[in-house]
């Protein structure tokens, strides 16, 4: 089976621009993010990691 995704939240929680600034998740993938299935989270990882890499390059 494979591993559960934990959520990437590091309680930083700060929202601009519709984005955390801690963990780099949208206001609607942390909304829904309890009833995400694994593919849905994975995504929603790398999207996370890419707004956030955007953020400090910019």
């Amino acid at each position: 089976m494979a591993k559960k995704i934990e959520s990437p939240c590091v309680s930083i929680c700060q929202l601009k621009s519709g984005m955390c600034t801690g963990c780099g998740r949208s206001v609607e993938e942390i909304r829904h993010w309890k009833s995400m299935k694994r593919p849905e989270r994975m995504k929603a990882m790398k999207l996370a990691d890419q707004r956030l890499k955007k953020g400090a390059s910019g």
